[in-house]
């Protein structure tokens, strides 16, 4: 056997995968992983494909919970992709980290907030943007995650577009 150690700023640095396999391979060694596989039980609901239109709906819905805004926006961070039809995971942990909540609870409150926002703009009960594994991820549509980066991007450069409108109009003539 042979073993290695790394330091916490190694492992933080370290690419989302080799995280997640240093994560899965403490909870194995310290017998904390579950014993058998978790089924998840299929539901009625299912994950969709959200276009930039919807994500921008579910923003316009969401615009006054600043913390339901930053969860949406994580989302558009490139994610884990696998699985057939492929779906994109992100460690609920690391959403709590980025957006600074103060637990996993507030997370999951966020993420089920915007489930509700894409429902009221789909208007059909039966969807959902995203959803969870028994492993602490949430999984999105690689389409989804994609329109919510475009999202992003387009409201990066609306901002600056504006700045620099402002930035024009307020500059002494010469």
């Amino acid at each position: 056997m042979t073993g290695i150690t790394l330091t916490a700023e190694q492992i933080r640095n370290a690419p989302a995968a080799v995280r997640q396999w240093i994560e899965q391979e403490v909870i194995s060694s310290l017998g904390l992983s579950p014993r058998a596989p978790v089924t998840i039980p299929p539901q009625a609901s299912h994950l969709v494909a959200c276009s930039v239109e919807d994500a921008a709906g579910v923003l316009e819905h969401i615009r006054g919970v600043l913390p339901a805004v930053n969860v949406l926006l994580e989302l558009g961070r490139p994610g884990i992709s696998f699985g057939q039809p492929a779906v994109m995971t992100f460690r609920l942990m690391d959403i709590l980290h980025h957006t600074r909540l103060p637990d996993i609870n507030g997370v999951i409150t966020c993420l089920e907030m915007i489930n509700q926002a894409l429902i009221e703009v789909r208007k059909d009960p039966a969807v959902r943007l995203c959803g969870f594994d028994h492993e602490g991820h949430c999984l999105i549509a690689p389409q989804t995650q994609a329109s919510i980066a475009t999202l992003w991007q387009t409201m990066m450069e609306r901002q600056a577009a504006q700045q620099r409108e402002t930035a024009g109009r307020s500059a002494p003539a010469a």
